[in-house]
């Protein structure tokens, strides 16, 4: 059987060497590549290739809520994340949001071949010393775990540097709207200016520096 995989990431670099590495590979097609979070959503349902190889940091819409929305929309699709995280943290919520496999991308050039298959078969892979699945713990073991998704939405938005008015055009809000789920987010989090936001952030991997 061969394996439809759409690769999602924001670095064209890394989207045109794993498309390289996995077109070596018999069994693999790779059926379509996205820029962003959003873009894997939308080419994930018009595609419908059995894997994604997803980045976890990506602007607009980050790898976790993508992975999530593909896992909603596409059930049969399954989605390995890819990182340079190996925090615990962030394997369990790439996990919890429908991830079949967690990859490191210093590793991806050795693994991904075999990532992809494994998860076609419809298994778990991690890469080796990574915690699998399982582990991480209750619901409650992530504070983003507390947000919803419009809020996880907006966070992702606001540390982006998107302006009240630009945010509600996006999703479809109004721009008040948009500023009573920033002060509700940041109270759940605890958090009280920007930079603080912004920090936050960049340590649970929902943005990135690059």
């Amino acid at each position: 059987m061969t394996v439809r995989v759409l690769i999602a990431d924001d670095h064209a670099v890394m989207r045109d060497g794993l498309r390289a590495l996995l077109r070596t590979e018999r069994d693999i097609d790779i059926v379509g590549a996205a820029e962003d979070g959003r873009d894997a959503v939308r080419l994930a349902c018009e595609l419908a290739p059995n894997v994604v190889v997803m980045d976890i940091s990506m602007p607009g819409l980050n790898g976790i809520e993508a992975t999530r929305e593909i896992r909603r929309r596409c059930p049969s699709t399954a989605v390995i994340m890819l990182s340079m995280h190996s925090t615990s943290e962030h394997v369990y919520r790439a996990f919890e949001a429908g991830a079949s496999g967690y990859l490191l991308k210093k590793r991806a050039g050795a693994e991904v071949a075999v990532a992809v298959r494994t998860v076609s078969h419809g298994r778990h892979f991690t890469s080796p010393g990574l915690a699998g699945p399982h582990a991480g713990g209750d619901s409650h073991a992530s504070p983003i775990s507390r947000l919803t998704r419009r809020e996880r939405q907006v966070l992702q938005l606001v540390v982006e540097g998107r302006s009240s008015s630009e945010i509600a055009e996006l999703i479809l809000l109004s721009p008040k709207s948009v500023e009573t789920y920033r002060s509700r987010l940041m109270a759940k989090l605890g958090v009280a200016d920007m930079p603080a936001l912004v920090k936050f952030a960049l340590h649970h991997g929902l943005t990135s520096l690059d």
